[in-house]
């Protein structure tokens, strides 16, 4: 048996996946992240400025929290079987994620049509949310996704 993720047709609106493990972010993960991405941002960089700042400390990389949350759906949901990302909106981060926090995701099917103008295919669009060890969500995103229909 081949891991997959889910074709067109098997998604419903409305089912919740809760995806399993979560992923501990560590210190040496967001100085990675950080530079391979060239942000600069002493926030995520420089201990020492960042605890004279409002949070007192270093901060995750946003963009390697929203990675994470939509990589933990991929095993579940789109192995081998999307098409395409074809957007993301709605992305907010309505907490922070420090080091050594960890995250688990959730998705939830929103909505789904087929493709007008591929007809192997359908656009499936999925809310993705990130929530840390204490269940506080940390980050939010719609994502438009285009899907493979079941082989026939």
């Amino acid at each position: 048996m081949v891991q997959r993720g889910l074709w067109f047709e098997e998604f419903e609106t409305g089912v919740v996946y809760k995806h399993s493990p979560g992923r501990t972010l560590t210190e040496a993960d967001n100085v990675l992240f950080t530079t391979l991405t060239m942000n600069t941002q002493s926030l995520h960089l420089d201990a020492a400025w960042a605890q004279g700042q409002q949070f007192g400390q270093r901060l995750m990389n946003s963009m390697l929290t929203l990675s994470t949350l939509v990589g933990l759906s991929v095993a579940q949901l789109s192995q081998g079987t999307i098409v395409a990302n074809l957007g993301f909106s709605e992305i907010a981060f309505p907490k922070p994620m420090y080091h050594g926090d960890t995250l688990y995701g959730e998705t939830v099917v929103l909505a789904k049509r087929e493709s007008r103008s591929r007809p192997d295919e359908g656009i499936v669009t999925l809310e993705h949310v990130g929530r840390n060890q204490d269940g506080a969500i940390v980050a939010r995103a719609v994502r438009a996704t285009l899907m493979q229909k079941r082989p026939r």
